[in-house]
């Protein structure tokens, strides 16, 4: 490569610097009052060791040391979560006037808040774990539900962040799903409301939007959808109910898109594979597409 031009250099790099000096969005720097995507990475990994204690820890420990590892690591989750809250309050346009002790204080509080649900977090995670176990028969332990199903790693994630959610906590809990989502490329929204024993199999492309409510005992395949009929009315529809609502002991399998906040699957139903529905299903109902005509025709001819 020849020698640069420096003044072509020069050039550029005040061009480029003087596109940073407007008002738009994506030249904010004030980097001080944003959350750390790393940090909250960080943040989702320490908890699954708490979560599932000897599972994701880095080594091995009797179990007396195990509760001392235990014991730093909730401790380093408090101070580095309370720091990235406190960050993240602003957010809440009723919280943007607030002083620096009161959006300490509310951090703190939302921290400690968020910690005391860790058994609570565990106990929804046990009957996960169990109905991914129950339902699939190429399961060869829990052990392996636990360390290598990309449903079980998106659900632990959303358990999580859904109960950040739930304290008010902006950002935080959608930056922890989108983690999930890019690692195992299951989407859930954190604002939704998913009941126990939740098994997702396989997958990929599930997408889960913010208003849908699951209950207890679901069995979801790769590909499907619980989504809204149009997100054409924008930020219009903030805070209106859009996406489904699923009964207990229902099955949806690969590619079914269940759309509409007035949908309704009621419970013990099964919808089968590539089915479109958007309107509301009656208990005990097997929903199937009816079999398409395959052609067959000599490639030779």
């Amino acid at each position: 490569m020849g020698k640069l031009n420096e003044k072509r250099v020069d050039q550029i790099v005040n061009t480029i610097l003087a596109d940073y000096e407007d008002s738009r969005t994506i030249n904010k720097t004030d980097l001080c009052n944003q959350p750390d995507k790393e940090a909250i990475i960080d943040i989702i990994e320490k908890l699954l060791k708490i979560l599932y204690p000897g599972y994701f820890d880095d080594k091995v420990y009797r179990f007396y040391s195990l509760k001392n590892n235990l014991s730093a690591a909730i401790e380093d989750i408090i101070y580095h979560l309370h720091k990235q809250i406190k960050t993240v309050l602003r957010y809440n346009s009723d919280m943007y006037n607030l002083s620096d002790e009161e959006l300490e204080n509310m951090a703190e509080n939302i921290t400690y808040d968020f910690m005391e649900k860790i058994p609570q977090i565990r106990a929804y995670l046990e009957t996960d774990v169990q109905a991914a176990f129950d339902g699939d028969p190429a399961a060869v332990s829990k052990d392996e539900v636990i360390l290598s199903y990309p449903g079980v790693y998106a659900i632990s994630v959303y358990r999580i962040a859904h109960e950040l959610f739930t304290l008010g906590v902006p950002m935080i809990p959608r930056i922890m799903t989108e983690h999930a989502h890019s690692i195992t490329g299951i989407d859930i929204h954190p604002g939704a409301t998913i009941g126990r024993y939740f098994f997702i199999d396989h997958g990929t492309g599930i997408v889960i939007g913010e208003t849908t409510v699951i209950g207890e005992h679901v069995k979801m395949y790769q590909g499907v959808t619980l989504g809204g009929l149009s997100t054409s009315g924008g930020q219009k529809l903030k805070g209106v109910k859009r996406h489904p609502t699923i009964g207990d002991n229902v099955t949806l399998y690969s590619g079914s898109s269940i759309l509409g906040g007035e949908t309704v699957i009621e419970e013990n139903v099964v919808v089968g594979g590539n089915t479109f529905v958007t309107k509301s299903i009656a208990s005990d109902t097997r929903v199937s597409m009816k079999e398409q005509e395959l052609q067959f025709k000599n490639r030779k001819l």
